[in-house]
């Protein structure tokens, strides 16, 4: 796991990716960018990692990727890819070890179509403690989570992950968020859905999952400072 602090406006670039490996720009707590971190790891793939600090971007990092957006990637041929979603499949196609898509093409559609409608789930990992924070109802949107963890149970009845019996791309795709469960206090939102709690027990098992996870109480901090509006990404370091 990369533990150099971020790089914000005014630092220097890092030198060159070193021939035959691939840099992640990354922000340690992101949980788009350990979306990449964890297919890194799961592949086994030579690289290093360069943090940024996203709320003051080093002016070189976005004339890489003009959104500024973690994860991106860069190759030592200078080629840059970000989207958390593309720089996973495009790892997978080119380090073709250990593929994590299934090769079927209906299989991967499956998983395509999976991570989209989870991506109508993941703002409510944001909006919910906001909203608490600010004092507002947030019985609405919890019950709204509730009954989107519910479809997600469905999901895994029968299967111990969402691919069938491994772990396979989609698994990732989603864990981030699960892994802040806690963080976010949504814990409870879980206790009508024993598949998909099970799941979460058995993804924190795996050795990806463990090298790339931080102490519950670092990520606490870590989102205080975030909800705060002063985050400080070198939290721990």
């Amino acid at each position: 796991m990369a533990s150099e602090k971020c790089f914000a406006k005014g630092s220097s670039a890092p030198g060159l990716v070193a021939k035959g490996q691939i840099r992640l720009y990354s922000m340690r707590f992101c949980p788009f960018a350990h979306r990449t971190r964890l297919v890194l790891h799961a592949k086994g793939i030579k690289h290093d990692t360069v943090n940024i600090n996203l709320k003051d971007k080093p002016e070189w990092f976005l004339k890489k990727n003009p959104l500024g957006l973690v994860p991106t990637l860069e190759t030592s041929s200078g080629q840059v890819i970000y989207e958390s979603p593309i720089t996973c499949d495009y790892l997978d196609e080119v380090y073709t070890d250990k593929k994590l898509l299934p090769a079927d093409p209906f299989q991967k559609a499956q998983q395509k179509m999976m991570l989209e409608n989870f991506s109508r789930v993941t703002p409510y990992f944001y909006k919910i403690p906001m909203g608490k924070k600010n004092g507002e109802d947030i019985s609405v949107l919890e019950g709204e989570l509730k009954e989107k963890f519910v479809k997600l149970n469905e999901d895994l009845v029968n299967k111990k992950f969402f691919g069938g019996n491994a772990i396979t791309m989609i698994d990732y795709m989603m864990w981030p968020w699960f892994e802040r469960l806690e963080i976010f206090e949504l814990k409870h939102c879980l206790d009508g859905t024993p598949e998909l709690k099970k799941w979460t027990e058995h993804m924190s098992e795996d050795q990806t999952v463990k090298a790339t996870m931080f102490p519950t109480e670092t990520n606490k901090a870590f989102y205080k400072t975030y909800a705060d509006g002063k985050p400080n990404y070198d939290y721990g370091l």
